[in-house]
């Protein structure tokens, strides 16, 4: 263990540290991310300027270091969990003979090496060993990154480097084992060595046995029965923290268990939920162990001469064994010396063997701090030497492709399948790269690619690549049942990258760091993958679904990147449909949006969704979508069920629909045209709102845009009132010109009628005609001609206030396709219709519709409402409606109303 013993720690204290450590890491690592160095270099120079050698801010030392330690413990066992879990033990079975020799030699050499020049500076049998020891390891994540931005994954070389460093881990952790245990112990012999490295070998058997067969078998059953997401993360940190106690137990390094363990988890089917979840707790401790290494890095004993020059033997050695290494790949077409480079660097595993060093007292800290410069050093100087030595064999390896530009395609194509791997029947041209990826892409779960196809790939990677619409269906295709092998074959061989720029950008986004072990483990396709599960017949014939699917999942900010997803559709051949796929996505966010308990579907809000989704064939599109979106609680799960089953039934419905409509508003409109009897009426219907024509049925249009013919003089009101459905409630039907807090007076003068307002539907027309429509409740028929005196006479004088408090305004711009929906909830209190009415006209608002309602003393009003053009309310009209309401509106907004000028 790295802290051999604990005290009670000083909360505050420790508090305070993990504010300093997690904070100035974080901040150190991405400050070296922007200068292209590795981040883990970043937080171990943080360590060191808040350390003792610079600022002295944390220190390890006390009750305050053995809290620090702890935590740095348990980021070290996250650390080596992410690299079982991203470490594929079936691409490790393939590891060819080449990587298998250069993992061997590349061990060896420098263990040999390391331990003879400790021995040269006088160090002990034990020492010397474990100096040695530090010198075998390999970083696969920065050699694995620098290929990987250079396109070079998929040539000969980064396949052989990338399977030696696997080994490589494999081989540095068997030797942590034994070195440890045998530098600790007693006396060493070749009995105590032996007896280490088959305790360390056998429990690396049985763990594995064990692990691959019964721990996803596990993990499925926790699944299956848990009721919360979290259960199945919580059970694979157990199973990791009980691999490490039997590690432990077994007198190894506990680290080895976690390794096992990641092995174990990477094997499930759940593995991707894991190590998203895991990952997001690693990202705050596994830097506070890198912060650790330079808090325990001591400049001044590092400057030492005696230091600097075992460092610098060290360095010589490392490097020269790696390079030295390539040697193993003889036979193969290679470029030996940029295999040599790419296993120069240690990083996370280098400094994993110092720590545990110095923790055991095995090394002082001068020894400490010789290995740091060699990691540091190994560290920093491969990105550059790998860069240049691709880019001059890029320039070597480039042929003319004229040669090739008039082939032909061999009878059943440029493929072959032989023992099980995947060939060339003949160099095909380089138009013809991205179709040959993708035939590859789907080939490969019959056989995997062979040596002359990847090198095929690997000298074009540099060749601009322009996706051809012919080669959808075939991405079509990969989507439906591709997997995660799928696109790491076409991110290796850059065709993602040059063809799908897109699908490119998002992968960079969700790349978490540079310690990501796995080059492809941020491509992720989990609204494909959620509407796979979930649709499985429409999935498989849908292409405009799957291409939605595609476009939620490459262009997944929030809210969607519209400009991403159709310059995404364009790309792959569909111009004409780009727009629609998006506004599909969008649709379905506009589904899922709003779905909270306490709102019920009023009608007036499914008919908007059905008119604005226009066809049932793209509202189960948008429904489908809205289900792969994401997991929901089951309530919520409902509540999606049934607004869909509503617009559904609204869509569906015949009477709302004919010949000539093209949705449910336009139906209604030449319903109610048809029993108009005046061109004037048929007019006034066809400039009206699509919000009004949904909100009531066509005889109710009809008789009410007569009311409004001829257009009334200003301060004429007309009044209609007939019957509704339900017992006593009146319809009533007020028709006049719009002036400054309409709303707000004509509910004045039906509240001084003792009439209580249920709903409310409010038009207007661009010529200022306006149509307030309220369904009041009251035991006898209102007076139409004494209600449109009392209005009359409220439009003459200056509008009444009334003092409101407490009332609660909830503003949701998704929830409805073209208004903003407002809920205003509070104590039922006279005159608080009036007042949000004039706060409303105060901050130049405009009520399409209204529902009121109050129960046991409390009023939920609910308003769609939009600014005077009729777009939704942005935030600044949002913040004017408060302040309006709490009475901060400036004076002349009132002034004005109030006036009624």
């Amino acid at each position: 263990m790295l802290i051999a013993a604990a005290t009670s720690p000083n909360l505050a204290r420790l508090l305070l540290d993990l504010l300093i450590v997690v904070g100035v890491a974080r901040m150190a690592a991405e400050i070296a991310e922007r200068l292209h160095i590795p981040a883990v270099l970043g937080e171990i120079g943080a360590g060191i300027a808040i350390g003792p050698s610079a600022f002295n801010l944390v220190s390890l030392t006390g009750e305050r270091g053995v809290s620090v330690g702890v935590l740095a413990e348990i980021g070290v066992l996250l650390l080596l969990v992410q690299v079982g879990m991203e470490m594929d033990i079936v691409e490790l079975s393939r590891v060819g003979r080449a990587s298998i020799l250069v993992a061997v030699v590349g061990v060896a050499l420098p263990f040999a090496g390391g331990a003879i020049v400790g021995v040269g500076f006088g160090e002990g049998a034990r020492t010397a060993v474990f100096i040695g020891a530090a010198l075998t390891a390999t970083s696969v994540g920065i050699t694995a990154r620098v290929f990987g931005d250079l396109r070079a994954l998929a040539t000969t070389e980064a396949r052989i480097v990338l399977g030696a460093a696997v080994v490589d881990d494999v081989l540095g952790l068997v030797i942590l084992t034994v070195v440890v245990k045998v530098a600790t112990g007693g006396s060493v012999g070749l009995a105590t060595v032996l007896g280490t490295l088959g305790l360390a070998v056998g429990f690396l058997v049985v763990t594995g046995m064990v692990g691959l067969l019964f721990v996803p078998r596990l993990l499925d059953v926790v699944h299956r029965r848990a009721r919360s997401g979290a259960t199945i993360v919580v059970a694979a940190l157990v199973i990791t923290l009980a691999f490490a106690e039997l590690a432990d137990a077994a007198n190894l390094a506990f680290i080895i268990g976690a390794f096992m363990a990641g092995l174990s988890l990477g094997r499930s089917g759940h593995h991707e939920r894991m190590s998203r979840d895991l990952g997001a707790i690693g990202n705050v401790f596994i830097p506070i162990f890198f912060v650790q290494i330079g808090i325990n890095a001591d400049l001044g004993a590092m400057a030492k001469p005696s230091v600097l020059g075992l460092a610098a033997a060290l360095t010589a050695i490392g490097v020269a064994g790696k390079i030295a290494a390539a040697v193993g790949a003889v036979g193969t077409r290679s470029d030996k010396l940029l295999i040599g480079f790419g296993m120069i660097p240690r990083g996370e595993v280098g400094l994993i063997f110092a720590s545990i060093g110095l923790s055991n007292g095995v090394l002082d800290r001068d020894l400490y701090g010789a290995l740091l410069v060699v990691v540091l050093v190994t560290t920093v100087i491969t990105p550059p030497l790998l860069r240049l030595r691709i880019s001059k064999g890029a320039r070597r390896s480039a042929i003319d492709d004229a040669a090739f530009a008039m082939a032909v395609e061999p009878t059943g194509g440029w493929l072959d399948i032989v023992d099980e791997e995947i060939h060339l029947r003949d160099v095909p041209p380089l138009r013809e790269t991205v179709r040959v990826a993708l035939s590859t892409a789907a080939r490969l779960d019959e056989a995997r690619p062979g040596d002359d196809l990847f090198e095929w790939f690997g000298r074009h990677r540099t060749v601009p690549l322009v996706w051809d619409a012919e080669d959808t269906p075939a991405l079509l295709n990969l989507l439906r049942r591709g997997n995660s092998g799928t696109w790491r074959f076409l991110d290796v061989t850059g065709v993602i990258e040059r063809a799908l720029p897109e699908v490119a950008q998002a992968m960079a986004r969700r790349r978490a760091d540079i310690r990501d072990l796995d080059p492809v483990g941020s491509l992720r396709f989990p609204v494909l993958e959620g509407l796979r599960e979930l649709t499985p017949d429409v999935f498989a014939h849908d292409d405009d679904l799957v291409m939605a699917a595609l476009a939620a999942d490459v262009c997944e900010e929030s809210p969607l990147d519209v400009q991403c997803a159709v310059d995404l559709t364009t790309r792959l051949g569909r111009a004409s449909d780009a727009e629609r796929i998006a506004n599909l996505v969008t649709d379905a966010h506009l589904l899922r949006a709003g779905l909270v308990e306490r709102r019920a579907f009023e009608e007036y809000e499914i008919l908007q969704l059905a008119t604005h989704l226009a066809s049932p064939v793209h509202a189960r599109q948008a429904y489908a979508l809205a289900r792969a979106l994401g997991e929901l609680p089951q309530w919520q799960r409902d509540l999606l069920d049934e607004r869909y089953a509503l617009v559904e039934e609204a869509l569906d419905h015949p009477e709302l629909t004919g010949t000539d409509a093209t949705n449910l508003a336009a139906a209604r409109m030449q319903a109610a045209q048809r029993v108009a009897d005046s061109p004037a009426v048929v007019e006034r219907l066809r400039h009206a709102s699509r919000s009004y024509l949904l909100a009531h049925d066509p005889v109710e249009l009809a008789r009410q845009a007569q009311l409004v013919e001829p257009l009334p003089r200003a301060g004429i009101v007309r009044v209609a009132v007939s019957p509704d459905p339900n017992p006593d409630h009146w319809m009533i039907d007020v028709a006049c010109r719009d002036t400054a807090g309409l709303l707000a007076r004509v509910t004045e003068a039906i509240a001084a009628a003792d009439l209580d307002i249920t709903e409310a539907t409010i038009a207007t027309w661009p010529d200022s005609a306006v149509l307030d429509t309220f369904i009041v409740r009251t035991s006898h028929r209102p007076a139409a001609r004494d209600l449109a005196k009392a209005i009359e006479a409220a439009l003459r004088r200056p509008l009444s206030t009334y003092p409101v408090r407490d009332l609660t305004l909830d503003f949701d711009n998704e929830s409805l396709p073209w208004h903003t929906f407002c809920l205003v909830t509070g104590p039922d209190q006279a005159g608080s219709l009036q007042s949000i009415s004039g706060a409303f006209a105060a901050a130049n608002v405009v009520v399409h519709t209204a529902r009121i309602g109050s129960a046991h003393g409390m009023i939920s009003d609910r308003f769609s409402v939009t600014d005077r053009v009729g777009r939704k309310l942005d935030d600044a009209a949002i913040a004017r409606v408060r302040k309006a309401l709490s009475g901060d509106m400036p004076r002349r907004w009132f002034r004005r109303l109030l006036t009624n000028r």
